[in-house]
């Protein structure tokens, strides 16, 4: 199901860029209370000062790759907020979140600082229509930060697929230091000859201010500065042309997800073939 670029406010919430604060629970009938499943935090990976990836193992949660999942946390009991997987579901109970800080979301900010093994987290009603056809045409992926977190759950599963469509993968960030799974994405790179990874910062150089978490989380692994590509997502996605045989999806910020969308139109990719998730 295709989604109309116009309609950028629907889908799942993403974690940056939009306050991540829910809204207390209210009285539910009985019959209509969904299925809930539990899980419990098995690591918490700060690898910027805004920014966690959550990992957690617990009941078998039956939704779809790039779908988001309604989460309640012990440290705001009566908060929920929807957050989308960056693994397919497995049978194991393996679930992973990348969350950042959101100025002025103060449960962002709590979900990235206060986590802690041992948590347990209440899950429940998967939704979201952001969908690739693994039988369908070759794949584009524009990720803007952590929007890279359903991309990535979707890769994944396309690698379960014996035949899986030539995927393309856009992903951006401010500087380097932006780029925070730029390891992960180079050696997954590596590993399936049918995913391309074309890695996009607006500044080929980091700000000049210490993040103490990125220093503690280097590695050696990513990709090489002469790979990057400086521009705006929208910029140098634009540049490719029109994605006129391709799966199109899109997903980051609001500001991202517009203007990555109005290039795509504007250079010939068809609407019909854009799927956008935007907070």
């Amino acid at each position: 199901m295709m989604t109309d670029p116009s309609a950028l406010g629907n889908g799942a919430a993403r974690f940056e860029d939009a306050p991540l604060d829910g809204a207390p629970f209210g009285d539910t009938p009985f019959d209509d209370v969904p299925p809930e499943w539990t899980a419990t935090v098995v690591g918490h990976h700060r690898l910027r000062t805004d920014l966690a990836v959550i990992r957690l193992i617990g009941e078998f949660v039956p939704f779809t790759a790039g779908q988001s999942l309604e989460v309640r946390v012990p440290q705001h009991p009566g908060v929920r907020r929807r957050l989308s997987p960056a693994l397919p579901p497995s049978l194991d109970g393996k679930l992973e979140f990348h969350i950042r800080t959101v100025p002025g979301g103060w449960l962002s900010g709590s979900l990235v600082a206060d986590t802690k093994p041992g948590d347990e987290w209440q899950l429940s009603a998967p939704a979201g229509t952001f969908y690739i056809d693994p039988a369908g045409d070759e794949v584009v992926m524009i990720a803007g930060g952590t929007g890279l977190a359903p991309m990535r759950a979707q890769i994944l599963e396309l690698a379960r697929r014996p035949e899986p469509p030539r995927t393309y993968l856009f992903v951006g960030g401010r500087s380097p230091r932006d780029l925070y799974a730029a390891d992960m994405l180079y050696l997954l790179a590596g590993e399936l000859p049918w995913l391309t990874v074309v890695p996009v910062v607006e500044n080929t150089e980091d700000p000049n201010w210490v993040d103490e978490w990125y220093e503690q989380s280097r590695v050696d692994i990513g990709f090489p500065l002469d790979d990057l590509l400086q521009g705006t997502l929208a910029d140098v996605v634009g540049s490719h042309g029109a994605f006129t045989e391709h799966q199109v999806l899109v997903c980051g910020s609001p500001g991202m997800t517009r203007a990555t969308v109005d290039r795509l139109l504007e250079t010939g990719t068809p609407a019909e073939n854009i799927q956008v998730e935007g907070f």
